[in-house]
């Protein structure tokens, strides 16, 4: 718990250093500042008297008591760090040679190819102009007469497809 009072304590006097440091040059900048003047009177609008400022009482300079000593910490000898054992050196066998890749054949001379045949150019040949094609106007769809079809017949153990279930009686 000691480590979380003291993490609190170093919080505490960071923030008041912070807030001290704004305070300051805040106050700082205000110094250096030329003091506003006062507004021009508005004519048709009386002026308002102010009201009085209320004088802060003096707070009488009272004794500290003093600091109380802090305790002086013995010295603690700390034992020496016990010395780590030497590690002997190891003699590793030597390291087998790496086999020799053979060599790559030779490729062919490049003159011996024979050369690229050449692509002949796509002639430039000018079409014919589009054909235009015939408005062609359809007949009437024939009328087809609405035709009821008879029921489904049921076969006895096979459940009717798409069939309600009945009302609930």
């Amino acid at each position: 718990m000691a480590s979380g009072s003291a993490l609190f304590a170093a919080a505490l006097v960071m923030a008041l250093m912070l807030a001290g440091s704004t305070t300051s040059h805040a106050a700082r900048r205000l110094a250096d500042t030329a003091p506003a003047a006062a507004p021009a009177a508005v004519p048709g609008i009386p002026s308002v008297p102010k009201p009085p400022v209320p004088t802060v009482p003096t707070v009488p300079a009272s004794a500290l008591p003093p600091m109380p000593a802090v305790p002086t910490v013995p010295a603690v000898t700390v034992p020496a760090v016990p010395q780590v054992p030497a590690i002997p050196a190891a003699t590793l066998p030597p390291m087998p040679a790496v086999p020799a890749i053979p060599a790559v054949p030779a490729m062919p001379n490049a003159a011996a190819l024979p050369p690229m045949p050449a692509v002949p150019a796509v002639p430039k040949v000018t079409l014919p102009p589009m054909p235009a094609v015939p408005k062609v106007t359809l007949p009437p769809m024939p009328f087809v007469p609405k035709v009821t079809l008879p029921p489904m017949p049921s076969i006895p153990g096979v459940p009717m497809p798409f069939l309600a279930p009945p009302p609930s009686a």
